[in-house]
Order: C-alpha cells, then structure tokens, then sequence
C-alpha cells in the first residue's frame, strides 16, 4: 500500500511564509498567529488529499487510440461532496471505464459525467463515497505574476510541489483548441495532467494540461514549465456539464486537422482519418490562406472563426496553397461528438 501524502507541518509552514511575504501580510504580528497559520497548513493538507489518481480505459476502437492511446493516467481533484471530479478532459475522452485512487490506497470506481471541448474540462464522479473533503475553488485572476503555487497530482506516484506563475495570456493549440487565457507555471512537471494548482488559501486555481517549452510567453527567455486551464472557466458552464454532459460552446464546427503557425502563416501538418478535412481532401503541407473569407495568419483567427458560425455540421469554405496552386476546397464540418465513441449504455 502507497504511503499516505501529507503536507509536513514544518514544509506547510515555510511554503506559507513564501507565499504570502511582508508585502502581503496586513498586519506584523498576523503571520505569526499560530491559528493562522494552522488553518492554513490545513487547507493545504485538504488539497492534497482532495487530489486523486485517475485511471481510465477507452472503447476499442475510439477515436483517440492512436494519440493518447488505450490506457490513461493523471490526476483530477474532488470539488463536490458528491463525489464530483474536475480533471482534465482527453484523460476521460471516449473511456469505458474510470477509477479514482486516494491518498490512502484506495481504489474508487468512477462515471464520466461531461467531457467540454470548449474548455478542456472534464467531469467523473466517484461511484462510491471517497470520505474526503472537496477543496473550494478560487479566482485564477487574483494571483499574481510570480506568486507562488502549489502544485498537487495524484495517485500511488503523487507528489506535492512549488511553482511560480509565470504567465497568464491566450493560447492556441495546434489541435482545434483555443482558450483565451491560460495560466502558465514554472518549474515543468510532467505529472500535470489533471493536476490541481492551489494558492496558499487552498483555493484551486486550475486543471494541469500541458507541458510547454516557453512558460515566460513571447519573447523571453525559454522557460520549460505546464499550462492549467484555469477554474473560472468552469463555474459559468458547469450547470450545463452537470445536465448536458458538455457546454452550449462545445457545439460547434470540427475539421479534423492539426496545424501550426510560423512567421504569420498556417499550415497543416496532420488530417485526422476519415475527418471532414480528410473526406475534403485536404492534405499535410497545405497552408490555409483564408477561412469562410477570413484571411489566416494566426491559430486564433482560425479557430475562432471556424466556431463563429452555426450549426456545427456546416459547410465551411477554405481557401489552401498548395505548392503552387490556390486551391477552394469547400470541408462539410461536423460536431465533433459525433465522432466520438462510448461506452455502451451511456
């Protein structure tokens, strides 16, 4: 059985005295109030017992297989009393079966209850009572530029850590992926997907995603370190995740390709089999001019353009240089949950 992962009082307390600092304590006798500072080494313990393993297993023959493969491991963190788990959302994508594993060695079966496109996001709720307490959520927008963080993932390799906010800013993937601000931390982890990133209050603050090379942004230094999706994305969509499995914003137009930006151009480097955009015949290489009459010179643009129109099942107009050809292919976007795969029954 693993060791249970506790946050050590000595740790708690000098984590605690970092991360608020003089600039930050109202009072000069506050930091040193024992029940202070005890409530919150507590509320650091709770978030890194809220903090679960998380194992899934997809549908044969899902989508997915060929990119995050058939087995998945990461983490997710207990939001509500009723089991709920916010994680990060391709852990649980097209997956037949879940489970969450605590601190203390247990393993606890779970449902998936909403994956959102828009976000990232995803939602399982343990089928089992876990008997922990669920950490409440703070304000990503509050912490500041170099603040630090703490850092917790799951499961029988869990740890807890220290990071620093080293960027806050929008981010387009190379996938049909676009958040309009993400938070960026330093040092890297690669135990970030569906980590939880707390503030020293224990408030959690973001979902871990993604490993990233230049976590200070554009035009510093390279910096490897992970980008959180953060939680205010959540609290407005979460009503509709509870009942619709995924929010009004996931409705909209998939193609099926990845690209990349470079020097104010956009081209394609892989079309998903059997996609609208491999049916449409686009192919690796080409370099998408314009969109539905939009000119392309950024991922954002792309993508948001792309979702600015409904129906998702659409007819979308893409204008492509091949080699020395322009090209107009016209690409019969669909909603991407249709091309997803479930379990049976749900």
């Amino acid at each position: 059985m693993p060791t249970p992962r506790i946050v050590p009082w000595l740790a708690a307390v000098a984590w605690i005295a970092l991360a608020l600092g003089p600039a930050r304590v109202q009072a000069a006798d506050a930091a040193a109030d024992p029940s202070a500072v005890e409530a919150q080494s507590r509320a650091l313990e709770r978030a890194a017992h809220a903090t679960l393993g998380l194992r899934s297993l997809a549908v044969e023959g899902a989508k997915t297989l060929a990119i995050l493969g058939r087995e998945r491991q990461g983490s997710g963190v207990l939001i509500g009393r009723d089991g709920l788990v916010l994680t990060i959302g391709y852990l649980v994508l097209e997956a037949e079966q879940v489970e969450l594993l605590t601190h203390d060695g247990r393993t606890v079966p779970a449902r998936v209850v909403a994956y959102d496109l828009a976000t990232g996001f995803g939602l399982v709720q343990a089928l089992v009572p876990l008997g922990l307490e669920p950490v409440p959520m703070g304000t990503a927008q509050q912490a500041a530029l170099r603040e630090p963080l703490l850092v917790t993932s799951g499961g029988e390799q869990g740890d807890v850590g220290m990071a620093l906010l080293a960027d806050r800013r929008a981010y387009s993937a190379y996938w049909e992926y676009h958040l309009d601000q993400a938070l960026f931390t330093a040092p890297a982890r690669p135990d970030h997907a569906g980590a939880g990133l707390f503030n020293a209050r224990g408030e959690l603050l973001g979902i871990g995603a993604l490993m990233v090379s230049d976590a200070a942004g554009p035009g510093q230094p390279a910096q490897p370190g992970n980008l959180f999706v953060p939680v205010d994305l959540l609290v407005p969509v979460l009503p509709e995740l509870l009942a619709q499995g995924r929010s009004q914003a996931s409705l909209r137009a998939w193609l099926g390709v990845n690209c990349v930006e470079s020097d104010g151009e956009v081209r394609i480097v892989r079309v998903t089999d059997d996609s609208p955009a491999d049916v449409a015949g686009l192919e690796r290489g080409d370099r998408i001019i314009a969109i539905d009459g939009t000119p392309v010179a950024a991922l954002a643009v792309l993508w948001k353009t792309l979702w600015a129109t409904a129906p998702a099942a659409r007819s979308v107009r893409l204008e492509i240089q091949r080699g020395s050809r322009r090209l107009d292919v016209t690409v019969h976007a669909v909603d991407r949950a249709w091309t997803l795969r479930r379990a049976e029954g749900i």
